[in-house]
């Protein structure tokens, strides 16, 4: 019999989770202290950037110096000192960093870029609550060479939006004791109630690559991160703070040429463009943008990919406007169907761009309330009519980390329209059972087209159990046939999905290893309405483990079906309407990232609908000086089918150089052998000064059906700059 070839009896995987959950519901690690404040001290004037050592106003702080460890060692002290003092005046905060380390030598630092890959070297987070809300946050990172990384934390890091960018400096030094930095961040950065007196929720934490040594000051636990706020310390003595200047204007002005080139076009086209963005408080919670003659000519190129299968791509959103605030509007429906995938708005189906006129944003809180309402406007082009995309949503705060919520959307045009209206929650504990996190969690959405007045609901519900020891997953999804979000995005439809996942992480001591990993079953399961099956996803993780150095390793079964009830078409090859049950063996080696050079690799063999695949791919990674870094990948795709053979090849690279922390450049090139072109996208930004930017963006594209010939270049120039009043 074939795996899961039937649905799956219910009450076969409740009763486990029912017991999985009842041995769970113990600690095994602490992480909080009850009395976790720290006290920030007045001072008259800001301290100077760059002398952490010699300026007396530091001393009127007291420090924070009581770091745990939460990766290698849960609960062990911190090997190197850390110390962390806190003032402020009437303009800024102020976070002074002390980061000791007995060997400087060994301090890894390789990236200037902002928003720089954390995960791979030193640096040190601060984050915010300033709602104290104990699920919302401002996530602010700093390495030792002065590269910044910030964020909006949403629901204790299920949503965390490095693509907002804050106003805020830092200056670090390396000294033969260690690295330092203070870091400013004004009032007007963050948002925050109107209230004399001010509590945020605060937390720390420091992170020694060569170590692979994570310190937390709390909720050090394995099941928590930093951006757990529910765990978070105490900020106390901020009196008489106002968040300052309410408006920021930001003009900016583009220029650009585009040259296409026989026999592929002939062409010169010139590009002038101006816009502008205006932010304004309307409270001291809530923001609103406007923006008119939106240009995103500075976005990195999407990753190009061949597709095998017969789903739609998704594509994650990189357009920044878009970006700011968007886990506000985040509903809990799991990968897909998504109600609002902002990238619907100014991009048709085929990824040609569609002007945007104009728009404006609220985000922010009101009291217990998370708000969104976004409304723009596209111009009519490329034989899409004048349309309005407007999408709402509004989450209240229950208990203490549960939410209610609801999302509209909709779509209108002159000649169609579509609106949707969902509803969603979750119930939310993370310390009924010592250190572990419960979620149950549902969401109702339906959908509304000319016509389409019945069968036009998608629900879900799901228990959720995301611990570091055992980590287990148990959900529903339907989908209607008529369920048609359009400011959304669905890879499919007319569905029921049973979802259940088992993933058990001991950490064993003393032979070198940081967990080792077993996941007996993580399975997506598809049936149509009529109960046949639709397709099946199952993984099964023999083994799995990361050493202590921090080489990874998985060794996975994966059982897959697939019934389509029509041809599906893929790289100039057709596989006709069945059935199709199929088998797969997979291996992952991967070094440690952090270090100056490393690689991933993975091996995959087995069937593939009625016939055999093999995949591979490797990514190898070279940094040099802190300011040079070049990552190369290269995917290919044997495959062997009763009709034919064939191979697909993707290969891509990515340089990045980084001047100083204010001035970055970077080059993607890729290819592949379906599209048979080379696409390069060639980017400078510097920072004049924080909040405003210059680009200067050349892409050429090459055709490969027959020998290389350059086919278009375009090279484009952006400027903006903030002024706030």
């Amino acid at each position: 019999m074939h795996l899961l070839s039937r649905t799956p009896n219910w009450y076969r995987i409740y009763i486990p989770f029912l017991v999985i959950l009842s041995s769970s519901f113990q600690s095994y690690a602490h992480g909080v202290l009850d009395s976790a404040v720290v006290v920030a001290a007045r001072i008259e004037r800001p301290p100077k950037l760059d002398s952490i050592f010699t300026d007396p106003r530091w001393n009127l702080a007291t420090p924070i110096t009581h770091f745990t460890q939460r990766e290698l060692r849960e609960g062990a002290p911190a090997t190197e000192s850390t110390q962390v003092r806190i003032a402020y005046d009437d303009r800024a905060i102020y976070v002074g960093v002390w980061c000791f380390d007995g060997m400087p030598q060994g301090i890894v630092a390789n990236e200037m870029r902002r928003d720089f890959n954390t995960d791979v070297e030193d640096n040190f987070k601060i984050i915010f609550d300033t709602y104290r809300d104990r699920r919302n946050g401002f996530l602010f990172i700093v390495n030792p060479n002065g590269a910044r990384y910030d964020a909006l934390v949403t629901d204790e890091g299920q949503g965390v939006n490095s693509d907002w960018n804050g106003l805020w400096d830092v200056q670090v030094m390396i000294t033969a004791e260690g690295w330092f930095a203070v870091i400013e961040i004004p009032f007007s950065t963050l948002r925050f109630a109107d209230d004399p007196k001010q509590v945020w929720g605060i937390n720390f934490e420091r992170n020694i690559r060569r170590k692979r040594e994570q310190d937390l000051w709390q909720g050090y636990s394995r099941n928590f991160t930093i951006e757990k706020l529910s765990q978070a310390g105490i900020l106390a003595g901020l009196e008489n703070i106002h968040r300052g200047n309410q408006v920021e204007v930001k003009p900016y002005v583009l220029g650009g040429v585009e040259r296409q080139y026989p026999p592929f076009g002939d062409a010169r086209l010139t590009q002038t463009k101006m816009g502008l963005d205006v932010k304004y408080g309307l409270t001291s919670t809530l923001t609103l943008d406007v923006t008119t003659n939106t240009d995103f000519a500075q976005v990195e190129a999407d990753r190009v990919r061949i597709n095998l299968t017969r789903f739609p791509l998704f594509y994650p959103e990189k357009r920044e406007f878009f970006l700011e605030g968007a886990g506000i509007f985040d509903f809990q429906f799991g990968d897909s169907p998504i109600p609002f995938y902002s990238r619907r708005i100014g991009l048709n189906e085929r990824g040609e761009i569609l002007p945007i006129l104009g728009g404006a944003r609220v985000v922010g809180k009101a009291g217990q309330y998370n708000l969104g309402v976004l409304s723009m406007e596209t111009a009519e082009s490329a034989g899409e009519p004048m349309t309005n995309y407007t999408v709402a949503r509004v989450k209240r705060d229950l208990l203490q980390q549960s939410y209610l919520g609801f999302i509209a959307t909709n779509k209108q045009s002159s000649v169609s329209y579509n609106r949707l209206l969902g509803f969603d929650g979750a119930w939310v504990r993370s310390d009924d059972f010592g250190t572990n996190t419960l979620i149950i969690g549902a969401g109702i959405a339906g959908t509304e087209n000319p016509g389409a007045t019945t069968n036009n609901l998608a629900y879900r519900l799901y228990a959720d159990f995301p611990n570091d020891f055992i980590n287990h997953f148990i959900g529903i999804r339907v989908v209607q046939r008529n369920f048609d979000p359009q400011v959304g995005f669905q890879d499919r439809g007319d569905f029921v999905k049973y979802s259940y996942t088992f993933r058990v992480r001991p950490r064993p001591q003393g032979i070198g290893m940081q967990y080792v990993e077993f996941m007996p079953i993580d399975v997506d399961y598809y049936v149509g309405t009529n109960r046949a099956i639709q397709s099946l996803n199952y993984e099964g993780r023999v083994l799995g483990f990361q050493t202590n150095s921090g080489e990874f390793f998985e060794w996975n079964i994966q059982r897959m079906a697939d019934a389509p009830q029509d041809s599906i078409e893929f790289f100039r090859t057709r596989i006709p309407p069945s059935t199709y049950w199929w088998t797969r063996w997979e291996f992952q080696f991967a070094t440690n990232d952090s270090r100056n050079a490393s690689f991933f690799s993975l091996y995959r063999w087995g069937g593939f609908y009625n016939g055999n695949r093999r995949t591979y791919i490797f990514q190898p990674q070279f940094r040099w000086g802190g300011r040079f870094s070049l990552t190369l990948d290269y995917t290919r795709n044997e495959v062997e089918l009763p009709v034919t053979n064939f191979a697909s090849n993707e290969a891509g690279a990515t340089i990045n150089y980084g001047f100083s922390s204010l001035l970055n450049s970077s080059l993607l090139a890729q290819w592949n052998n379906e599209d048979e072109e080379i696409n390069t996208n060639f980017r400078i930004h510097w920072i004049p000064r924080i909040g405003s930017d210059l680009y200067i963006v050349v892409n050429q594209s090459f055709d490969t059906s027959g020998k290389i010939d350059l086919a278009r270049t375009t090279v484009i120039a952006k400027a903006a700059y903030l002024f706030t009043l």
